[in-house]
């Protein structure tokens, strides 16, 4: 049986604030949880073969064709408001002391 420290232990490392009325409901419902868990240690698992990963599955790719033919250089960069000598041109990102620009006029 869980006690109200062991409750008070969980709720710290999970970093949770528990409301004393809710204390009773929430130690009946770890119980619960945890009855649950006590099930698993019955199943026999003597002939089970570990798993390695999720699934025994293997991903099947199909080939990368490129649908429609998409835009040469040229069109794209005229779509583009602003560009220069050949790329595009966006405001920057980082500024020069290392951190981020959020605002520059």
């Amino acid at each position: 049986m869980l006690s109200k420290k062991d409750l008070e232990n969980l709720a710290a490392l999970a970093r949770l604030r528990i409301d004393a009325k809710n204390e009773k409901k929430l130690i009946q419902d770890l119980e619960k949880i945890l009855g649950h868990f006590n099930e698993l240690k019955n199943v026999d698992t003597q002939n089970v073969e570990p798993m390695t990963g999720g699934t025994a599955f293997t991903n099947i790719f199909r080939e990368d064709d490129a649908i429609g033919g998409g835009l040469d250089k040229t069109s794209a960069l005229e779509q583009f408001p602003e560009k220069k000598d050949g790329f595009l041109k966006i405001p920057p990102v980082f500024s020069d002391k290392g951190g981020f620009v959020l605002d520059e006029e």
